[in-house]
């Protein structure tokens, strides 16, 4: 297990990682972030990408879809990807992982199955 440092550091690791953030997606607050602050301010990114997987949460609800949970969420940006993969593990509950990729550089297939195993190993 890992601890959220050496989390993050690793979802640094991926190619083309610009910023990687833990969110508790009750409060919307990083709990934890690493990356270049010049290309994106991840408090704010946090705080954004809690509304987003909040009305997915209550759109899975309003859909009945009670024995699915979410993976992990894509948005493709021009030049970028945002994944964001709420925490499945007992521990993680209403914390999501937050990737931001730069999408000429990244590899978005490696960097869901690095975040993946991120996830399982970290230690909340």
């Amino acid at each position: 297990m890992a601890n959220l440092e050496t989390s993050l550091k690793e979802a640094m690791t991926i190619e083309g990682a610009i910023g990687v953030a833990l969110v508790d997606y009750g409060s919307g607050m990083a709990l934890g972030s690493l990356g270049d602050g010049a290309e994106l301010d991840l408090n704010v990114a946090a705080a954004g990408n809690t509304d987003m997987v909040r009305a997915k949460m209550r759109t899975m609800e309003m859909l009945n879809l009670h024995d699915n949970e979410i993976e992990d969420i894509l948005v493709s940006l021009t030049n970028q990807y945002h994944l964001v993969r709420p925490l499945a593990t007992k521990n993680g509950r209403g914390l999501f992982l937050y990737l931001a990729l730069n999408r000429n550089r990244a590899n978005l297939a490696m960097a869901r199955h690095h975040l993946k195993r991120i996830e399982a190993g970290l230690e909340v």
